[in-house]
C-alpha cells in the first residue's frame, strides 16, 4: 500500500498472537491469529483460515497474511502436527514423519469447526502444497466445509520420474518397512538431489523472501524440518491416490481457486490441471517458467498476480456480507 512502511517479514505483529491448542488427543497444535483492523464481527471481511505446506512454518506466509488482513480478513493460520512449533512425530526432530495423513485430515475437522464456530463469516481457507492437498482431501471427506477454498500448489501428483506413481509409491512402503520408519528417506533438500542442488530454485526466484525463511530458522531452530521419512512418502502416495478416484472430487460443491506452476519441480502442474477439469466450481490460474513452487513467495510479479486473482476470486465467490447502517455497522440479519 502506498504511503506505508515495509511490512517486516521478520517480527511477529503486536496485535497478532501465537498460542497452542490441543488437538482432540491432547497433542499441542501451534495455532496464530490475528484478528481484522477493527477487532470485531462488525467489522471483518470475514475469516481467512491458512495451511501451510509439508515442512512450512507460520513465520514463512506473514507477508501475505498482511495482505489479506488489511483486506479485512481475520487471520488464523496453524503449524502442522509434526512440523513447526506443533511437535515433532519423529525420534528426530529434523524428520518429517507421518505414517498416515488420517490424523492431519481428523485435526483438521477439530480446529477447522472451532474456527468456523468462533470467527465472522464469510469463512474461506487457504491451502498452500500439502496443505492444499490435505484441504482438498478435507472437502472431498465432509471434514470442512467453508464458503470457498484456494489451493496454491497444491500436492495432488508427486514428481516419481519414469516409474509412476504406483511404483513409486510401492518402492516408498517397502523402504519404510525393511528401515526405521522414522527415518529421513534422504539428507538434504525438498527431494532427492544430487550434491550442491539448490532448494532455493524450487522455492522460489526471490532470493530474499527465501532468506527470510532461513532467518526464522536460525533464530528458531527448533521450528526446523528436514526432508521427509519414507513413511511420509508412502502415505503422500496413498492419499493422493484416493483423490485420483472416480466420484472424490466431482462431489465437492465448494468454489474453489487452483494456482499452480508448470515448472514446478515437486508437484506436478498436470494433476492441478486434472483437478480443477473435475471439480464441479473450480477456477485455474497457471504460471509460466517465471514461478517456482512458492508462489506466494515469488517475486513481486508472480506474487502480486496471484493475490490480484485470489483476492477477485473472494470478492466473487464469497462476498462480503451486508451491512445495516442502522445497526452501527453490524452484519444484517
Amino acid at each position: 500500500m502506498k504511503n506505508q512502511p515495509p511490512f517486516d517479514r521478520r517480527a511477529i505483529p503486536a496485535t497478532a498472537r501465537l498460542f497452542h491448542r490441543p488437538a482432540p488427543d491432547g497433542w499441542p497444535l501451534r495455532m496464530f491469529d490475528w484478528p481484522a483492523p477493527g477487532s470485531g464481527a462488525a467489522t471483518a471481511r470475514g475469516s481467512l483460515l491458512f495451511l501451510g505446506g509439508r515442512g512450512d512454518i507460520i513465520e514463512k506466509y506473514l507477508e501475505s497474511f498482511a495482505h489479506w488482513r488489511a483486506a479485512g480478513w481475520h487471520i488464523r493460520a496453524v503449524d502442522w502436527r509434526g512440523q513447526g512449533g506443533s511437535g515433532r512425530l519423529a525420534a528426530d526432530p529434523l524428520c518429517g514423519h507421518a505414517d498416515d495423513f488420517a490424523p492431519w485430515i481428523a485435526d483438521l475437522a477439530d480446529f477447522g469447526g472451532d474456527w468456523r464456530a468462533t470467527t465472522p463469516g464469510p469463512h474461506v481457507v487457504i491451502g498452500h502444497s500439502m496443505g492444499g492437498h490435505l484441504l482438498l482431501r478435507g472437502l472431498a471427506e465432509g471434514a470442512i466445509a467453508p464458503d470457498a477454498a484456494i489451493l496454491v500448489a497444491p500436492m495432488l501428483g508427486l514428481h516419481s520420474g519414469p516409474l509412476g506413481p504406483r511404483v513409486g509409491g510401492a518402492i516408498a512402503a517397502l523402504l519404510a518397512r525393511i528401515g526405521r520408519p522414522d527415518r529421513m528417506a534422504w539428507k538434504t533438500n525438498e527431494r532427492p538431489s544430487l550434491p550442491g542442488a539448490s532448494r532455493r530454485r524450487l522455492l522460489t526466484h526471490d532470493a530474499e523472501r527465501y532468506a527470510d525463511e532461513l532467518w526464522w530458522k536460525e533464530t528458531s531452530p527448533e521450528l526446523a524440518l528436514g526432508p521427509p521419512s519414507w513413511a511420509w512418502v508412502a502415505a503422500a502416495y496413498r492419499s493422493i491416490a484416493a483423490l485420483d478416484r472416480p466420484g472424490a472430487l466431482e462431489g465437492i460443491a465448494t468454489p474453489v481457486l487452483l494456482l499452480g506452476a508448470e515448472r514446478d519441480g515437486l508437484v506436478k502442474a498436470a494433476a492441478i490441471r486434472r483437478a480443477a477439469r473435475r471439480l464441479p466450481a473450480a477456477e485455474l490460474l497457471m504460471f509460466g517458467p517465471e514461478s517456482a513452487h512458492e508462489i506466494l513467495r515469488e517475486s513481486d510479479g508472480v506474487r502480486d498476480r496471484a493475490l490480484a486473482r485470489i483476492d477477485a476470486f473472494l470478492d466473487a465467490r464469497a462476498p462480503a456480507p451486508a451491512r445495516n447502517p442502522d445497526a452501527g455497522d453490524a452484519p444484517a440479519a
